[in-house]
């Protein structure tokens, strides 16, 4: 285990999460936010994180997107759950479309980590062509579930990732 996955496991480890994480879209490309020394050595995934207690669902994921791409954003639906259980991780993720209504696009960083520790290193809207060509392993399992916008965004259920 790498000392950053080690950090990760010690930040977010041994516990139940719940995380809220918004599929934002913009010309047909998906917000995704890189996190090194994840996955398959980086993970692209939605942005989102962790929902604090005494927070709505709809603040915790308007903070997260503050913090980590700098955007406003407003929920437009709720989509589906993802299930995610890799011992010592175990995450409840609840996915929501969002839409920017306002704020200035940039890398953020994520409060949990140390500023020496920060794990996001990229924020980009990808295409389903360049999250396909990702080494597998790189990309959050949640959005494989899907092969198109029109089908990350008609998800409904629960999904599962359980290793």
């Amino acid at each position: 285990m790498s000392i950053e996955h080690n950090r990760v496991s010690i930040a977010f480890g041994n516990r139940l999460r719940v995380r809220v994480c918004g599929i934002c879209i913009e010309n047909d490309k998906v917000l995704m936010v890189r996190h090194q020394s994840l996955g398959n050595g980086y993970l692209w995934a939605p942005p989102g994180g962790g929902l604090d207690f005494g927070e709505t669902l709809e603040e915790g994921l308007q903070r997260e997107f503050v913090e980590e791409t700098g955007m406003e954003v407003k929920v437009v639906k709720f989509l589906f759950v993802h299930e995610y259980l890799d011992k010592p991780l175990h995450g409840i993720e609840l996915f929501f479309e969002v839409k920017q209504t306002g704020g200035v696009m940039k890398m953020g960083t994520d409060p949990e980590m140390s500023s020496k520790d920060q794990i996001i290193d990229r924020l980009k809207f990808l295409s389903f062509n360049e999250i396909k060509e990702q080494p597998e392993g790189c990309v959050h399992n949640a959005i494989l579930h899907s092969s198109s916008v029109e089908e990350l965004l008609a998800m409904q259920g629960i999904y599962h990732h359980i290793v």
